[in-house]
């Protein structure tokens, strides 16, 4: 299969106006008249939080970020081609455009460091191993964790810096925020949440807080998810979480109707193309929750978030499991918007009835079901998948979750678990998002690990191309024996914990093909995701502000 080993390759002359072009401005609403005026006034508040771990967010993303933020916000109130830089910088939470290579849109903005500001900038993975073997066990552990930052000091040594200590004029008013929020919401255990995620913002200790999470009532009118939980930012080890805050209202009926996915998890597993002592032995089937988003802050850059499965956390995944969110309003956005349209340019018109929602829905909560299948820890030490793959391991677990997520809806859907989508309809739709997907950018670990799996399924033939219409298709015949194959081939890569296999699949199916770019050039007036607009925030902000 001939490949370029590019993405959507940067396009020097792309203007900001054209940037924004690919995010099509869209209301993100939720039914709010079931809430208490306690808990619209906590929303309030929990948005205020968002807007702290948005600072937070640009400190630990690059050194310049903030003051360069400030700097366009200023000048932003000067003209419209000024606005429109700040407002981009906003959407991609920083001056890189993740779409084309992490192309620089902003005049003197550094290229991104694979660092980010988490770790000293001419650090080197050497010099980090080195070090490490000179601590303590438990500084160790602190060193390849989630919450602490590693500087240098003024005599050129290595250490460590809590995230407490680290972004304390941040964290200190939003745990203050939090435990205002707790007083007015009218869910107890919603209110224990916030209680002690906001305590842990000062105490730099997550673990009672993330178990909280877990054991929020089902009967919550509210969900968030607030506090540094994504690694992708860390491109040196994939160790280090980085600050967001998503908050919720909760769609009822939708999380009743997907109550019957949580007894899924384990037939699955049985089921799985690898090894029985590969297998997952210890999964937790994960509650779900459907929601309604109204705001966000910190690590929340565009391509919007759908649906997510936490926490991250390994040590609180094996004392409690995990809790799968999915976000109602943001995926039908998404549909309308951006899938739809490339349905339209990609896909055999004969093929366009088979793109529904309800596919697109359910592939997405399989895909973060799919998560806490096949093995997290590496077969033949014990150590963590994550501390093996380092920095591949992300793309590895989100082509994981596609892929298996996609295997899985055949077993549910043969087995009449799912009743009201065909095979058809899941293949094609995926088809069709895939290239949504890769529109992200390789440098993306969503658009990598969607470009591997495109690309594998195509040689294998399960997906197909027509040169004479340039459209794609699936090969009914193939598709089920390319998935399970793909299913297997991650996965032995994860539980091997091998790296070099890894950097071979990814070197070898991580690009993007000639065909796959015409079809992506092809695309260029159909935006690539969604920007929100928070009508009911804003709202409520006037009435409680």
């Amino acid at each position: 299969m001939a490949t370029s080993n590019l993405s959507t390759a940067p396009h020097s002359g792309l203007t900001v106006k054209q940037r924004l072009a690919n995010y099509k401005p869209t209301e993100l609403r939720a039914d709010l008249s079931h809430l208490t005026d306690g808990d619209k006034h906590a929303l309030v508040k929990l948005a205020d939080v968002s807007d702290l771990l948005n600072a937070a967010y640009f400190k630990q993303i690059w050194s310049g970020a903030t003051k360069m933020r400030q700097q366009l916000q200023e000048d932003g109130k000067k003209s419209e081609s000024a606005h429109d830089l700040a407002t981009l910088f906003e959407l991609f939470r920083g001056p890189w455009d993740k779409n084309f290579e992490n192309e620089v849109f902003v005049p003197g903005a550094a290229p991104k460091p694979k660092t980010a500001n988490v770790y000293p900038s001419d650090i080197t993975r050497e010099e980090f191993d080195a070090w490490v073997s000179t601590l303590t066990k438990d500084d160790q552990k602190r060193a390849k964790g989630f919450y602490d930052t590693v500087h240098r000091g003024a005599d050129g040594k290595l250490g460590l810096t809590p995230y407490a200590d680290e972004y304390k004029d941040f964290l200190e008013p939003a745990s203050k925020l939090m435990h205002e929020a707790a007083a007015l919401v009218s869910d107890a255990s919603f209110a224990e949440f916030l209680r002690k995620r906001g305590d842990a913002f000062v105490t730099n200790k997550y673990l009672d807080s993330e178990v909280s999470w877990l054991t929020i009532n089902h009967t919550s009118a509210l969900e968030s998810a607030i506090g540094p939980y994504e690694t992708y930012e860390d491109e040196l080890f994939s160790a280090k979480a980085f600050f967001e805050s998503m908050v919720h209202v909760r769609d009822f009926e939708g999380t009743a109707m997907l109550d019957k996915f949580t007894s899924s998890l384990e037939f699955v597993e049985k089921h799985l193309p690898i090894p029985a002592d590969y297998r997952n032995k210890e999964l937790t089937p994960p509650p779900i929750v459907v929601v309604n988003q109204v705001y966000y802050g910190g690590d929340t850059s565009v391509p919007m978030t759908a649906a997510y499965n936490l926490p991250n956390d390994e040590e609180a995944i094996e004392r409690a499991g995990s809790k799968l969110t999915m976000i109602k309003n943001v995926q039908q956005g998404k549909v309308v918007s951006v899938l739809n349209p490339i349905a339209q340019v990609v896909l055999n018109s004969g093929d366009l009835q088979y793109v529904t929602f309800d596919a697109f829905f359910t592939h997405v909560l399989m895909h973060e079901v799919a998560h806490s299948n096949g093995p997290h820890r590496v077969k033949h030490t014990g150590d963590t998948v994550r501390s093996h793959l380092q920095e591949l391991h992300s793309a590895f677990e989100e082509a994981k979750a596609d892929i298996t997520g996609l295997f899985a809806a055949r077993l549910l859907v043969e087995s009449g678990v799912i009743d009201n989508i065909t095979l058809r309809e899941f293949y094609t739709t995926y088809l069709a998002s895939a290239f949504r997907s890769v529109r992200f950018g390789l440098t993306e670990a969503h658009g990598l690990g969607q470009a591997m799996q495109l690309n594998y399924l195509l040689e294998k033939g399960g997906f197909v191309y027509d040169s004479a219409t340039k459209h794609f298709g699936v090969d009914l015949a193939k598709i089920d024996q390319a998935v399970s194959d793909l299913t297997h081939d991650i996965m032995m890569i994860q539980g091997d914990g091998d790296k070099k296999r890894a950097v071979e699949f990814r070197n070898k199916y991580g690009v993007v093909s000639p065909a796959v770019r015409e079809a992506l050039d092809s695309l260029k007036s159909v935006p690539i995701d969604i920007a929100p607009i928070w009508v009911d925030i804003n709202n409520l902000r006037k009435q409680f502000n």
